[in-house]
């Protein structure tokens, strides 16, 4: 899986940085959880402070359009995103995932 990031905005008003990038793989879509784990690593970056917001992929190619939110830090976090976005980018195993189930 390689990942190149098209775009690189810091957005001081909600504390984050926001990137657009593009993912390219072989064989079947990458999960979000590795994507993040692969940005993360990317941006050397705390992965609980990662947001992959979506992963849009065409028919045909194996490549997906993403767009991700980093931020400055947990508070400004939890105020900001919608919390169906929280549960999709939660880290395997953590507590919140495992209340909910």
């Amino acid at each position: 899986m390689d990942i190149r990031i098209l775009k690189d905005k810091n957005n001081a008003l909600l504390n984050r940085r926001e990137l657009d990038f593009i993912v390219k793989y072989e064989g079947s879509t990458p999960s979000r959880n590795d994507v993040r784990n692969k940005l993360a690593a990317m941006l050397n970056a705390p992965l609980e402070l990662l947001v992959v917001q979506r992963i849009k992929t065409e028919y045909g190619l194996q490549e997906g359009k993403g767009y991700a939110k980093l931020y400055e830090n947990a508070d400004r976090m939890k105020e900001v995103e919608l919390e169906y976005v929280m549960k999709r980018n939660a880290i395997p195993g953590t507590e919140t995932e495992e209340k909910e189930a």
